[in-house]
């Protein structure tokens, strides 16, 4: 949506009647979302561009509907006001919606750990005003610092891990029920599959705060502090419940342990080429939803069509 040339510029010129009262704010709202500038109080300018054009003569026409008068021009600045300090305009009003954007997300952090409607929100916002960032704002990156933090942080796990293997037998797998963290991400999704499909197909899932949580009889715990199963040595959890539940004769599984290894511990490790496919997708299924039960199922499904991808080559 830039402008066709650096002059070209948009201008609406309106005057709106004192009643209905509302009208003015809702007019000034419309201004807002779709990123325009005042010159003046009722003089607003976009870059000229067919889009800013199409939706310039839709908000003239709800004037003229609502009783104001409203005129477009196509406009180019020839004295007083530049078009450098007009293109200064925009860049300061998205470099304000930037900084609020990564206020929020350092926020989040703050008050952790984030859901994934709060993610998704920022997520949604950062789009909305790059469409609306005509001139690159300087602003954006550190909207996006602050964003990536965000998603660091809340998929960042306590130490879970063991230097050591466990040096006790592996207990009966079936007819127990299974223990983790709350807010499941890669990781421990990735275990409640492999439970659910190769181990005990009537397993039944726990989710608790993993601090000082004590195992009942009938529990097996993962991917949290001093379960059964989390990470050992350089292996995710993932790894070590395969490794353990003798599963590393199944290349499918082993593709998707390496996939989830890369995920979860970041280390590029395997490198597959198919990490980021499956990262974004389980990153979705935690966007949608906070419920830790509909988040295994969805990722669940997802990890069965790679299951069954890998199976066939």
């Amino acid at each position: 949506m830039a402008a066709t040339t650096p002059s070209d510029w948009l201008a609406l010129l309106h005057q709106l009647p004192t009643k209905p009262p509302y009208l003015r704010v809702k007019i000034w709202r419309r201004l807002q979302a779709i990123g325009a500038v005042p010159l003046k109080n009722a003089v607003h300018v976009l870059p000229r561009s067919e889009a800013n054009e199409a939706t310039l003569r839709d908000l003239l026409a709800e004037i003229v509907e609502n009783g104001g008068e409203a005129i477009l021009l196509d406009a180019r600045l020839i004295g007083g006001q530049s078009d450098a300090d007009v293109r200064a305009l925009f860049d300061a009003a998205r470099d304000a919606d930037y900084a609020e954007i990564a206020q929020g997300a350092r926020r989040l952090i703050e008050t952790g750990p984030a859901s994934g409607a709060d993610v998704a929100r920022i997520h949604r916002r950062l789009a909305e005003t790059g469409a609306l960032d005509f001139f690159g704002a300087h602003g954006r990156q550190e909207a996006e610092a602050a964003l990536a933090a965000l998603e660091r942080e809340r998929y960042r796990h306590p130490d879970v891990g063991r230097t050591e293997p466990s040096a006790a037998e592996t207990p009966d797998l079936r007819g127990k029920t299974w223990v983790t963290r709350s807010g499941v991400h890669v990781d421990r999704i990735a275990c409640a599959w492999l439970i659910c499909r190769f181990i005990d197909p009537q397993a039944r899932f726990k989710l608790v705060d993993g601090r000082a949580y004590q195992p009942k009889a009938g529990e097996l715990r993962f991917d949290m502090a001093d379960a059964e199963f989390t990470h050992e040595e350089d292996r995710c959890s993932f790894e070590t419940l395969m490794l353990r539940a003798s599963l590393r004769d199944d290349p499918a599984l082993v593709a998707i342990g390496e996939i989830i290894h890369d995920l979860d511990i970041g280390d590029g490790k395997y490198g597959r080429p198919e990490t980021s496919g499956l990262g974004a997708m389980l990153s979705g299924v935690c966007a949608s939803s906070d419920d830790d039960l509909l988040r295994i199922q969805r990722g669940g499904d997802a990890l069965d069509q790679f299951h069954l991808y890998f199976g066939t080559r």
